[in-house]
């Protein structure tokens, strides 16, 4: 199985390569369109603003190539966000893969923000199989509201999206990457059982 982490030029590639690698999927960073075409498994990563993510996607030529992809593909924190129609954060037009707004955190008394370290999510998805309840590692002060495309919820300050999906693509607004057991158990079942 090839699995290929889409080059975004985000700070958390390496750390996703070498989980991956831990798990013995053998993981290929690329942002040649020759190779993503022949994945089996793909991820979208992302760290920082959303201008700056769609502004390198665009760079690279990669925007048609995720938008016509009919691989399985999972977005990861501001890689799920760009899968949206668009983002507050400097209001920047995203992939319109699936129909959600990224929105800032209400604020609200006694929280404060990013939204930063564990948190339990709820979710009967196949994507979350053996882990109803379990807790992932977030850092993020935007988020996406509960809707359609929701397929697990967190709370912090409000109730919002833990993950989505639409068709062929997912999205998880943690990092399975830095969420010990829990994130390398979900990571598995988007290889080894999603599409």
């Amino acid at each position: 199985m090839k699995i290929i982490i889409i080059d975004t030029a985000c700070a958390n590639l390496a750390s996703l390569k070498f989980c991956l690698d831990r798990l013995g999927f053998n993981a290929t960073i690329s942002r040649d369109l020759k190779e993503l075409e022949s994945a089996d498994k793909l991820f979208l990563p992302g760290v920082g603003t959303a201008k700056e993510a769609m502004k390198n996607l665009e760079q690279f030529n990669l925007i048609d190539f995720i938008q016509n992809t009919k691989k399985p593909l999972l977005g990861i924190c501001l890689g799920m966000q760009i899968l949206g129609n668009f983002s507050e954060e400097l209001n920047q037009e995203t992939l319109k893969l699936i129909d959600f707004t990224t929105q800032k955190f209400k604020a609200k008394e006694g929280f404060t923000f990013p939204h930063t370290g564990w948190n339990q999510v709820h979710s009967s998805h196949a994507l979350f199989k053996g882990l109803e309840g379990a807790y992932f590692y977030f850092v993020h002060s935007y988020c996406v509201g509960l809707g359609e495309y929701t397929i697990a919820d967190c709370e912090y300050s409000q109730k919002f999206s833990a993950s989505v999906m639409k068709d062929n693509f997912y999205g998880v607004q943690f990092h399975p990457e830095r969420s010990s057991e829990a994130g390398e158990i979900l990571i598995s079942n988007f290889i080894k059982d999603i599409g």
